[in-house]
């Protein structure tokens, strides 16, 4: 029995990666979830509203603010070393996060038109709790 694995053994096929990348959702990141946290001590905050341009993460709609908590693959924080590209389909993937930045910044830009403050809390920003609740505080008043 031959049990030598060769280096394309180790990565997943192209199915395989595309399950797992789709698994990828919008909705509860390790960022966000972080953040909800912190926020259960005694603030009333919706998730995801429908009625928002973007549908923000968190929202509290009588301070009319909202909370966007990024991670480092989709949303690319410059300048962080852990926001890899992958290395397959450069193009394709390229063309997805440079998207997905316009469509960031179109969002925030629509929050503010309508009179609502946002936050954007990065995924590396979420390690330092005393930083991160500060932040938060001064942030919601």
């Amino acid at each position: 029995m031959n049990t030598a694995t060769t280096v394309a053994d180790d990565f997943p096929v192209e199915l395989d990666r595309s399950f797992c990348i789709a698994r990828i959702g919008p909705k509860d990141s390790k960022p966000e979830i972080i953040v909800r946290k912190l926020l259960k001590m005694g603030y009333c905050f919706r998730l995801h509203a429908k009625e928002l341009p973007g549908r923000s993460d968190i929202v509290f709609h009588l301070r009319k603010k909202a909370i966007f908590a990024h991670g480092r693959f989709w949303h690319r924080h410059s300048g962080c070393p852990k926001a890899t590209n992958p290395k397959t389909r450069t193009q394709f993937w390229q063309f997805n996060f440079a998207a997905n930045q316009a469509r960031v910044m179109r969002v925030q830009d629509e929050l503010i038109e309508i009179g609502w403050e946002h936050l954007v809390i990065w995924e590396r920003e979420t390690t330092d709790q005393a930083e991160r609740e500060n932040r938060l505080i001064s942030y919601l008043g």
